[in-house]
C-alpha cells in the first residue's frame, strides 16, 4: 500500500528539516542536562517562587528530586513539544497541502499510482520521520545522561516518557495532515495544522499559571502525556499513549479518506 519510488523522493525532500530540528533537541539535550545537579534544586526552586508564572507557564515547576524528574520538567515541558511541532507542521503542509496549491498533484496523479497508495506513502513518511526523531532523541539522551551522569539515568522511566511523546506528535501531526489532505492552499493547511496546536500550547501555559484555569488543560490532548508522572513512578503512561495513538489513527484515517473522496483543483 506504499510506493517506493514516492517514499524515497519524500524522504529526500524533508531530510534538510529533520536534520535541522534534531540538531537544535540535540543541542537543549545537551545544554539542559549539563545543568542538572542534586546541590542545585534548591536554587532552581527559589528561580521558580521567584517567577512563579513564567516558570509554570513553561511546564518548569519544580527541578524534582532525581535526574529523570529534572528533564522531564526542563525537556519535556515545552521544548521537546515545540520543536517537533515545527517538523510536523513543515512536513504534513508538504506532503499534501503544498503539491494540491502547485497544481503537482496532478502529476502525481497522472502515474498509474493510486490516490489510496499516494495517501498511505505520504502517511508512512510522516509517522516513520516521527519515529526517526523520537528514537535518535531517545539515543542522544542516553548517551549524554551517560557521559554527564553515568548510572543516574531511569532509562526505563525515560522510554516510557518517550513512547508517550511519540504517540502524543503522531495526535498533533495527525491535526497537522487532516489540515493538509483537506486543504486547497497552503495557507489553510498551516490555519489548521499549525494553529490548533499552537492554541493547544496557549492553553496549557494558561493552565499551567493559574489553579482557576487549570480545567483548561483537559481541552487539550497534551493533558493526555503525563510526563512529570511517568518521570515520578506515579504512572507508565501507556493507557494515555493509546489513547493519543488512537486519536493520530483516526484523524491520519479521515484525513486519508477525505482526500481520496474530494474533487481536487486540479
Amino acid at each position: 500500500m506504499m510506493n517506493l519510488t514516492l517514499f524515497k523522493r519524500e524522504i529526500k525532500s524533508n531530510y534538510k528539516v529533520f536534520f535541522i530540528i534534531f540538531a537544535v533537541l540535540l543541542m537543549y539535550t545537551s545544554v539542559v542536562t549539563s545543568m542538572f545537579d542534586p546541590n542545585l534544586g534548591s536554587i532552581l526552586e527559589q528561580f521558580s517562587q521567584t517567577m512563579p508564572e513564567l516558570m509554570s507557564a513553561f511546564g518548569m515547576t519544580s527541578p524534582g528530586s532525581t535526574f529523570i524528574e529534572f528533564l522531564s520538567s526542563y525537556l519535556y515541558g515545552f521544548i521537546y513539544l515545540v520543536f517537533p511541532l515545527i517538523f510536523e507542521i513543515i512536513v504534513a503542509n508538504k506532503l499534501v497541502a503544498r503539491y494540491v496549491d502547485r497544481g503537482s498533484m496532478a502529476y502525481l496523479l497522472s502515474t498509474p499510482v493510486s490516490r489510496k497508495t499516494i495517501i498511505m506513502t505520504q502517511i508512512s513518511v510522516l509517522w516513520i520521520t516521527l519515529a526517526a526523531l523520537i528514537c535518535l532523541m531517545t539515543l542522544a539522551q542516553i548517551i549524554v545522561s551517560h557521559l554527564m551522569f553515568p548510572g543516574d539515568l531511569d532509562v526505563s522511566r525515560l522510554i516510557y516518557m518517550n513512547i508517550g511523546l511519540y504517540c502524543l506528535h503522531l495526535a498533533i501531526s495527525g491535526i497537522c495532515f487532516f489540515g493538509s489532505c483537506i486543504s486547497n492552499e497552503m495557507k489553510n493547511s498551516y490555519l489548521i495544522g499549525a494553529g490548533i496546536p499552537i492554541l493547544f500550547i496557549l492553553i496549557q501555559m494558561l493552565s499551567n499559571i493559574s489553579d482557576k484555569l487549570d480545567s483548561l488543560k483537559y481541552v487539550t490532548l497534551l493533558t493526555l502525556f503525563p510526563a512529570q508522572e511517568i518521570a515520578s513512578h506515579e504512572t507508565n503512561g501507556l493507557f494515555q499513549a493509546g489513547i493519543l495513538l488512537l486519536i493520530a489513527t483516526l484523524l491520519y484515517s479521515l484525513g486519508a479518506y477525505l482526500f481520496t473522496k474530494r474533487d481536487l483543483p486540479l
